[in-house]
């Protein structure tokens, strides 16, 4: 994640004022790299991936050695992931492609890193000229990512699913906002993986989370009474998905009823219920897992 990465950077600045931040900038076919991977490597240390094996261990020397030298301006080196490639070889024979971009950072990047960790929703830009915070002009080459997370996971339900896949989506790039209608409510209190927590009255729950092709809606309530009052509200709703926990029983009776009580079917069919990919979950984990693998095929598949 872009905020989790950049503490690291600014932790390591603090310690050692120096290091080469690594960049992955483009990448086709089955390169191991993908576009925004990014590794830092320092005189003591080294943090992040731009894809592994032999091609990354020798970027890593690569690096080390520069941070040996004086300093330099940004510059980029592709990686062909073919033997028979006539130069650029990466050493692995994945196929594919990828380009890093190598940016020597010291502590005139600390105000940098301080903007990036704000509150604020900022473009940072790789380029040719550095890092940015303001679209460059007459670039070489160029990248931009937002330091905001991409995809929004709204888990409705604070127990211990909701806590385990609030787990699990925290490594997977999501921002999580977990809602209840229970005060008190001990793995709600327990659980420090989200952005934001609320307790709220499920009668208004359309209040509270906005629509929006890159908004996840995970309903795993307390019961069958409150799944019914949450999804009665939120069902013509535009969302990238939406997910209901709970056996195929009750899941069948609850859209009976909808469709019984006028609800269009077509947005029934929508509701990913059971929620998460069936690999025969049992535990909480496995059961968060599944749904998370569910959410990673949607994001990914469109």
């Amino acid at each position: 994640m872009v905020l989790d990465f950049f503490k690291k950077v600014q932790q390591i600045l603090q310690e050692e004022k120096r290091l080469i931040l690594l960049v992955v900038i483009a990448n086709e076919g089955s390169s191991p790299g993908r576009k925004g991977f990014k590794m830092i490597v320092s005189r003591q240390q080294m943090y992040g991936t731009i894809g592994g094996g032999i091609m990354e261990h020798k970027l890593v020397e690569y690096a080390e050695k520069l941070l040996q030298k004086p300093r330099f301006e940004p510059f980029i080196k592709h990686q062909i992931h073919d033997k028979s490639a006539p130069k650029d070889q990466s050493g692995m024979i994945c196929s594919g492609q990828q380009t890093i971009a190598f940016y020597d950072i010291d502590s005139s990047y600390f105000s940098l890193t301080e903007e990036i960790l704000s509150d604020e929703v900022i473009a940072l830009y790789y380029s040719n000229h550095g890092i940015e915070i303001d679209a460059p002009k007459n670039y070489k080459w160029l990248y931009s990512e937002s330091n905001s997370f991409a995809q929004k996971a709204y888990i409705i339900g604070g127990g211990h699913v909701g806590l385990a896949l609030s787990e699990v989506l925290s490594k997977l790039n999501f921002e999580i906002h977990l809602l209840d209608h229970r005060e008190n409510l001990n793995t709600m209190t327990a659980n420090h993986f989200v952005q934001s927590k609320e307790v709220v009255e499920f009668e208004s729950i359309e209040n509270h989370i906005p629509e929006g092709d890159n908004i996840y809606v995970i309903i795993m309530s307390f019961g069958y009474r409150t799944d019914d009052i949450i999804i009665r509200r939120l069902l013509d709703k535009k969302f990238k998905y939406i997910g209901m926990l709970g056996s195929a029983t009750k899941i069948n009776t609850l859209f009976k009823n909808l469709i019984s009580d006028g609800f269009d079917e077509s947005q029934i069919k929508k509701v990913q219920a059971p929620v998460g990919i069936n690999i025969k979950s049992e535990t909480t984990y496995e059961i968060a897992i599944s749904i998370a693998a569910q959410l990673i095929n949607v994001k990914n598949r469109n």
